[in-house]
């Protein structure tokens, strides 16, 4: 269960990782979204990074 929820949340973190790349491309890019895209992505990270946490105690 763990290993599934674990798995859904690193695909979240490299779909955002995939978006912001996409709008990176932009010349009119919004930054503003850029910006909640990598705030989004940084939770993500540390939220598996806690699920290692927890899996390895």
């Amino acid at each position: 269960m763990a290993t599934a929820h674990l798995s859904a949340l690193q695909r979240k973190h490299e779909d955002l990782e995939h978006r912001i790349q996409d709008e990176l491309k932009h010349a009119a890019r919004d930054e503003a979204q850029i910006r909640r895209l990598k705030e989004q992505k940084l939770h993500l990270k540390e939220r598996i990074e806690r699920l290692h946490e927890d899996s390895v105690h």
